[in-house]
């Protein structure tokens, strides 16, 4: 187990050393100004961000995962349908509410909605999508007309909010849209995963791996028509308070509640989840003791990496994040631009819900869809997100201008390639948004349009809903790549048979003639 430990930490530090490395070099620049004591924090903060993720991919292989699977083959292998969608809606609700970012997202708005309410609806729709979900990898029904009437049903709610609210209604997409992407937090991406894999696997049928994608791309939607709905029925202006960013803010005094805070808030998430698996544990799946103790020993894994991952986001990275947008923004918008394509493509690296679903796309593929391949893909689409959503905060147009033919796109190009490739890109977008995605980028982007006197509310939110959806199109494209190149080397062997047979019938036909 050290050995493995030992390898999922050189993992963690060749992801995070590109982003740390960007960073310190910006810092001996002209161009950002961050004190010897920020840096110092900084780099502490990455070393327990490299052991955090080290600790988290370790537990989500030893507890998330194998808690998933075991929940989703249990339940479906007792044939009781009904007993299947009760328990996956609940865990919905239950996993969605315990989210740390949710709260946080609902404390922004609260000043229009109520916040306790908020978190519930987010919850309800999450759940009721999740059985969606589940009830498509049951039947076996095609992802892609789900995803088209889902996301059809979303932006006709766009369209209805507008007609009541005008432009006033068009403030409130971002925050809807970014919504998608809090609720499939690290916690919750590797355990709904596994839950798809463990109940397209008891299912069974020639397309079962392709079938165990598309829970978190079904369930990204639920919140987004949850946060449009109550806005519709919101009252006031949707105002937004700049937190405290400074480095300060989170150390010295503070630090303590800051960190207790974390501490709660995984213990919350992390602990609905436990205890409702021992409750299927006793009831129905009875597993053996030495499985139950694997898995404990992988929840407090999990549950020390996802507490140092998020400490060291907080107190290392938000801080740095938003100095660097706000200094670099003043000094040369247009750099910001450029400099988020490439934060995009490092930070992705980082995520620790990355890795989960990479790995588990290439055991799922037997190795047809491979890990360098996805993080490569997954790296463009999110640098070009960035890149996108800085050009977006400087001129400060409407999130729509992006999203609408993004997910034409997207969901266009769900015609053309393999279906697995389209559940890999859906289920990759929500991943991809992560919490350092939260914690870094979305700071930088508030930095820069603070910088810039835009509205930070319309402009700088957003940039989560754009990092959930650029992935779908470049993962789509590398599985049309991979259709050409199998028709190339398809007829490359036919014309290679071909010509054989040609040369076989000369030499018989040269026998002839000197006979």
């Amino acid at each position: 187990m050290f050995k493995i430990l030992l390898s999922k930490l050189k993992e963690a530090l060749i992801s995070v050393l590109p982003v740390t490395v960007i960073i310190l070099i910006l810092a001996a620049t002209p161009i950002v100004n961050i004190s010897g004591r920020e840096i110092g924090i900084f780099c502490a903060s990455a070393v327990l961000l490299i052991l955090g993720i080290g600790l988290f991919n370790m537990g989500a292989d030893l507890a998330m995962t194998p808690m998933g699977e075991h929940i989703g083959a249990g339940l479906t292998k007792s044939k009781k349908l009904t007993v299947l969608l009760v328990v996956c809606f609940i865990m919905g609700v239950l996993i969605t509410i315990a989210e740390p970012d949710l709260s946080v997202l609902a404390e922004q708005v609260s000043t229009v909605m109520n916040s306790t309410l908020l978190i519930v609806m987010v919850g309800v729709g999450v759940g009721l999508f999740l059985l969606l979900a589940v009830c498509k990898i049951v039947f076996k029904k095609n992802l892609s007309m789900l995803l088209m009437f889902a996301y059809l049903a979303l932006f006709m709610v766009c369209a209805v909010l507008l007609e009541l609210k005008g432009e006033d209604g068009s403030m409130f997409f971002p925050l809807a849209f970014d919504s998608g992407g809090v609720t499939t937090g690290p916690i919750t991406v590797p355990f709904l995963m596994a839950l798809g894999l463990g109940i397209s696997t008891t299912v069974g049928g020639k397309n079962s791996n392709e079938n165990s994608f598309g829970l978190i791309a079904l369930c990204s939607v639920g919140p987004m028509i949850a946060v449009l709905l109550l806005s519709a029925t919101s009252k006031g202006e949707l105002t937004y308070t700049l937190p405290d960013y400074s480095m300060s803010a989170v150390t010295g005094a503070n630090f303590g509640p800051e960190v207790l805070r974390i501490l709660l808030d995984v213990l919350k998430a992390l602990g609905l989840i436990v205890v409702f698996f021992f409750i299927l544990q006793f009831s129905v799946l009875k597993l053996p003791k030495r499985k139950i103790i694997q898995i404990i020993i992988g929840i407090v894994y999990t549950f020390l990496g996802l507490v140092l991952f998020l400490g060291a986001a907080t107190v290392g990275f938000m801080p740095i994040g938003f100095e660097i947008g706000s200094q670099v923004a003043s000094y040369n918008s247009g750099i910001m631009i450029a400099l988020g394509f490439v934060f995009g493509a490092v930070v992705v690296l980082a995520e620790p819900a990355v890795h989960v679903l990479n790995k588990q796309v290439e055991d799922v593929t037997d190795g047809a869809v491979k890990k360098r391949e996805m993080m490569i893909a997954l790296a463009l689409g999110v640098g070009l997100s960035i890149g996108l959503s800085m050009i977006r905060v400087i001129f400060g147009f409407s999130l729509l201008w992006y999203l609408v033919p993004g997910y034409i796109i997207s969901l266009g190009l769900s015609f053309f390639v393999p279906g697995l490739y389209t559940a890999i890109a859906f289920d990759s977008g929500g991943v991809a948004s992560g919490p350092l995605t939260s914690s870094f980028i979305l700071p930088m982007a508030i930095g820069t349009c603070s910088a810039l006197g835009g509205n930070v509310l319309g402009s700088a939110f957003g940039v989560v809903s754009m990092v959930a959806m650029v992935p779908l199109i470049t993962i789509q494209v590398l599985g049309f790549k991979a259709i050409v190149s199998r028709r190339m080397r398809q007829k490359l062997t036919e014309r290679r048979i071909f010509a054989a047979d040609d040369e076989q019938i000369i030499y018989f036909a040269g026998d002839g003639d000197e006979e």
